[in-house]
Parts: structure tokens; sequence; C-alpha cells
């Protein structure tokens, strides 16, 4: 695995594995995916890293940072294409993410916050040594139009495994 900037090539990969019913369940959309992942990078407040797995783009991870100095942390998410789902791709991913974060940039605290029910993740993100910080009730509207519970996983530098 490894991470680069991802770029307008990148672009139609990345829209097919958010249309995948497993991850649109997750991450949502509208109905151009390709206009809303062309979007997120150009988004100056995030960061889009794609994932290659075996010279092709298997997902994206994105982070940003709250910058004001009394609060600063940075935030991750991350989708990947079903058919690597359950290889360590996601907690290889989201280590390494982690380590240029704290390592490079300096970061202190991180914070990801799956879905309440996303049992795969929030094992996945516990790997690289995420820890609970509470349920987020009602956090995000899904795609089917309710809201779910999120929850709050944080990672301080000093607990990165």
């Amino acid at each position: 695995m490894r991470l680069r900037a991802a770029a307008p090539d990148d672009v139609a990969a990345l829209a097919a594995i958010r249309a995948a019913p497993e991850v649109y369940r997750r991450w949502g959309g509208r109905d151009d995916l390709a206009a809303e992942v062309t979007d997120d990078l150009a988004d100056p407040g995030k960061q889009v890293l794609a994932i290659v797995f075996e010279e092709r783009v298997v997902g994206a991870v994105q982070w940003s940072a709250e910058e004001d100095p009394d609060y600063r942390h940075a935030g991750i998410d991350i989708y990947l294409d079903p058919a690597v789902h359950g290889r360590g791709l996601g907690t290889d991913t989201v280590r390494t993410l982690a380590r240029h974060l704290i390592d490079d940039l300096g970061h202190h605290r991180l914070v990801i916050d799956p879905a309440a029910d996303n049992h795969a993740a929030i094992r996945c993100y516990a790997k690289a040594g995420f820890r609970p910080v509470g349920v987020m009730r009602h956090y995000e509207r899904g795609p089917d139009g309710t809201w779910h519970d999120g929850l709050l996983m944080d990672l301080l530098a000093g607990e990165l495994q």
C-alpha cells in the first residue's frame, strides 16, 4: 500500500468506489459522485490522498486540520473498495497517515468519527491506537435520510501503534 496525492485522473476510480453499496451506505453523496470527488480534491481545507494497492487506486484517505493553536488537531476520513476489505489496508493507511500527521506535521491529537454501528471501521482504527471518546447521538444523516449515531475516537501522539 502506498499513499499519494489524489489527482483528477483518480476521480473516476474514486467515484466508482464511492458508488459501491457498502461505501455509499456510509458515505452517501449527491447523484453525481464524480463531481463530489472533484469538489473534495479542490477543497482547500482538506487534503485527499489516493490509496494505491497492487498498482491501482483502491480508496482515499483525507485529513483536515483545526489550526487554532488552543485546539489544534487533525481529523481523518477513509473509504476503501470493498474488494480489498479484510486485508489490513485500512489499518495500514490510517497508521501511515497518523504517523505523518504526528511526526512530520506536529499534531498532538487526531480524531476519527465512524458510524457507531460500523464495527469493522472501529476495529480498524483501534488497531492503529484510536480510542473511543463517546457516542455522538444523531450525529449524521445517512443516505436513507435518517439520523445515525457516530463514535468519536481520538489518538494522542504517544498512543500511535
